[in-house]
């Protein structure tokens, strides 16, 4: 039986860049599961790698046909954004395990919808002034930065990961990417390894 991998962790503190890295090395053979969202594309991002990027008729589509795991709704500076996981066929623990990247909600949602036992947590967490610093510089790549969009969701970050909640939801063990991102994700695969 195979294992969801399930990373997350508040924005900007590496977990896109230890997603890559995982899947880049692969060792343990983990499935990307691609989440679902209706936000605009970012700079550099391609439809179907980081996300499958619909409009609101495409959400609803799923939606009434009942295929939505989970979902949450930001309401941004630029209007509601989705985020979404949908059961498409690429999770199937009969034959893989699979690799995840998503908030708290919704590793609480993989949990109840595939049964806690076949979901491991990877928290990554780092400093909050290493965060806003991260932040900044990612925004300045973009051709049109959003500093409003980047604050809204600082601060949601720390509300929808707060230690209550993580507590909550059984969340003990922590990956700290504040050194070496290598270190983080060496510590991430021992971990790792003892499951899949």
């Amino acid at each position: 039986m195979g294992k969801i991998i399930f990373l997350m962790g508040k924005s900007t503190t590496g977990k896109d860049t230890i997603y890559k890295n995982i899947l880049g090395n692969n060792k343990y053979s983990l499935k990307k599961v691609v989440p679902y969202t209706t936000r605009p594309m970012r700079d550099g991002e391609a439809d179907g790698v980081q996300y499958f990027f619909l409009n609101e008729d495409g959400y609803e589509r799923l939606k009434n046909d009942r295929k939505i795991i989970e979902e949450r709704t930001y309401n941004t500076q630029y209007g509601p954004w989705r985020y979404f996981t949908v059961d498409d066929g690429q999770i199937d623990l009969e034959n893989s395990s699979s690799l995840m990247i998503g908030t708290l909600e919704s590793y609480i949602s993989i949990s109840d919808y595939y049964g806690k036992e076949n979901v491991i947590p990877i928290y990554i967490q780092i400093p909050d002034r290493l965060r806003l610093e991260r932040g900044m510089h990612r925004e300045e790549k973009q051709d049109n930065p959003r500093y409003d969009e980047m604050c809204r969701r600082f601060l949601a970050d720390n509300e929808d990961f707060s230690e209550e909640k993580l507590e909550n939801a059984g969340i003990n063990k922590r990956f700290n990417n504040d050194r070496s991102v290598d270190e983080c994700i060496n510590d991430i695969y021992t971990y790792i390894s003892k499951f899949v």
